[in-house]
């Protein structure tokens, strides 16, 4: 496949496929607070190579005058959003929605005014502001934040980041230097604004019905895992799945577990509601090498290597720590024709339950 990739400005990173292999479901992501679509690419290539177009969109007050953070509302915020959906939700059958931080609170406040959303991904998402680096003299922050004193302040983005891994900590902290993907501190009216949107979206949670993923780190330095319990348990989707990682802080696509962030969706055409998490066997065991024979294939017009895609089918119980994947019947599906078939591998090499985390 080839990308075509369409700017809408500088900053917004779309991956589109050319009309040949049109698709026929799109995925739209927000990025986090202060952050830039940089965040989400490496997620938006991994959707786009399972067959989905890709929308990541810089939000208002990011970008290109680092000013205008200062005097964004919470409504141009979800302004934007519902006018890129609008714009794009017409084109696809199914279409997905899901952000980091913020843009989480923006999947989920979108879900609550649109119920032909197909599904959401809530990776990190941001309801309360009570993570383990928020600054001990966080007791005071109301005197700011309800008084004209936010538009002076701002808090400094400050090690580690949000990457608990040092590697790559080290990496962010050289590109947020220049400027280049973040901004390299919170403006406290922007937090203000923030906690206005989160504010509303608790309140109309049960609105949300479309199946949800929910990733969020135990050790997450912003926001707690308060915020993705809240989630789970008050969204109205028959289908909800909640994951908790513990290697990783708050930017869980670029830490030490972004593998197990990487989670697709297997819907039902028939039942909207019906859904399944699947994932890339490759992020899983890299040498995966399944035995198939080849009368299973026929009924998907066999395959190729150009245009095979094969996902393993993950169970997720609320022991999060038992959570699994089929590495013995993988979903085999042929892009060309648009069919798939779940088979049987031959031989022992591989368990039906196999342990994502160890």
């Amino acid at each position: 496949m080839i990308i075509q990739k369409t700017k809408k400005t500088d900053m917004d990173y779309i991956l589109i496929h050319r009309e040949t292999v049109q698709a026929n479901s799109a995925v739209m992501l927000f990025h986090g607070l202060t952050g830039s679509p940089y965040e989400l690419k490496k997620y938006a290539k991994f959707l786009y190579d399972m067959g989905h177009d890709v929308y990541c969109y810089c939000l208002p007050g990011h970008g290109c005058h680092p000013v205008d953070i200062f005097s964004v509302k919470e409504k141009n915020w979800r302004d934007f959003a519902r006018e890129r959906y609008m714009e794009l939700r017409k084109n696809y059958a199914d279409f997905f929605v899901g952000g980091l931080c913020l843009g989480a609170v923006l999947a989920l406040h979108l879900a609550e005014e649109n119920k032909d959303i197909t599904g959401l991904i809530c990776l990190s998402t941001t309801l309360f502001l009570d993570g383990w680096t928020i600054p001990w003299y966080n007791f005071l922050m109301p005197l700011g934040l309800y008084t004209i004193l936010r538009y002076y302040y701002t808090f400094p983005e400050r090690e580690p980041y949000g990457i608990k891994n040092i590697k790559v900590r080290n990496t962010i902290s050289k590109l947020m230097s220049k400027n280049t993907i973040a901004m390299d501190n919170y403006p406290l009216s922007s937090i203000y604004e923030l906690l206005l949107l989160s504010k509303k979206v608790r309140k109309n949670i049960r609105k949300v019905f479309a199946p949800v993923l929910i990733i969020h780190s135990l050790e997450d330095d912003l926001t707690s895992t308060r915020s993705a319990k809240y989630t789970y348990k008050n969204v109205s989707s028959f289908y909800k799945e909640y994951m908790e990682l513990s290697d990783s802080y708050h930017l869980v696509l670029y830490d030490n577990e972004k593998e197990k962030s990487f989670f697709s969706w297997l819907q039902s055409t028939e039942e909207s509601s019906l859904a399944f998490p699947i994932v890339n066997p490759f992020n899983v065991v890299e040498s995966y090498n399944p035995q198939i024979n080849d009368d299973m294939l026929e009924s998907i017009g066999g395959i190729s290597d150009e245009d095979t895609v094969v996902f393993l089918m993950a169970t997720i119980p609320e022991d999060v720590k038992q959570a699994s994947v089929n590495m013995k019947a993988p979903l085999i599906i042929n892009a060309s024709s648009r069919k798939g078939v779940q088979v049987i591998a031959e031989g022992q090499e591989y368990e039906i339950k196999h342990k994502l985390l160890k």
